[in-house]
This record gives structure tokens, C-alpha cells and sequence, in this order.
């Protein structure tokens, strides 16, 4: 599939005042999370990062590779980038590496807690 019709959901994470915040961030294949720009004003954190596998594995019960923004816990932000949520079609994780999902992007930028953001894939 080609990057620009595919999507990546990764796991971050930050703290403030001693509570750890986990996002989850989708954004096209051919792009990369500003993790540090974006993410870490709307997590309202000092520094955000990307979650270690281990941790994004145990949070989320999915697959490091195959993590789908559908089903994460309902008090996660979910950050989807304007371009995933404008695409007609974009292929996602399915929650375990062996499948995948293929679905318009706006129903990602509906999701529960979803927010499309201009900016978040660079």
C-alpha cells in the first residue's frame, strides 16, 4: 500500500504535576508525529515522547506495529492529521500486525476523543 494511503497510529506520552498522559497520534506513512510541537501543546506537557513498546503494548493490549486508534482507552486523546482525516480511503492497524483496517479517514477523525489536527504529520 502505497504511504500516502496508509496511516500509522503511535503511542505517546508525557508528564505534568506527577500524571503520566498517553495519546495516540495517526498520521500518514509518509510522514512523521511532531511529537514535539504539536502533541506536546495539546498533551499541555514539557516533553512529550513516543511510549516505549513495552508500554504502549501493556496500555493499549495490541500488537507494537499493528496498533489501531479504534478501541484505545476512552480517556486517550486520539490526534488524527487533517491529511488522514481528508483521505477517501486510508489503511490502519487492526490492533494485531497480520491485518489491517481500510476505511475513509473521516471515521478516524470521529472516533471518541478524536481530534483532527492540521500539522500533526510532517
Amino acid at each position: 500500500m502505497a504511504p500516502d494511503k496508509s496511516a500509522n497510529c503511535v503511542v505517546v506520552t508525557g508528564r505534568r504535576g506527577g500524571e503520566t498522559r498517553f495519546a495516540a497520534c495517526v498520521v500518514l506513512a509518509s510522514t512523521r508525529a511532531d511529537v514535539n510541537g504539536v502533541v506536546r501543546r495539546q498533551l499541555d506537557v514539557r516533553k512529550a515522547s513516543f511510549a516505549a513498546v513495552e508500554l504502549a503494548v501493556a496500555e493499549t493490549q495490541m500488537e507494537y506495529g499493528g496498533i489501531t486508534p479504534i478501541g484505545l482507552p476512552a480517556h486517550w486523546p486520539v490526534f488524527v492529521d487533517a491529511a488522514v482525516a481528508a483521505a477517501p480511503r486510508i489503511v490502519v492497524g487492526s490492533g494485531v500486525r497480520r491485518s489491517k483496517l481500510a476505511l475513509p479517514g473521516e471515521w478516524l477523525g470521529r472516533l471518541p476523543g478524536a481530534l483532527v489536527l492540521e500539522g500533526l504529520g510532517r
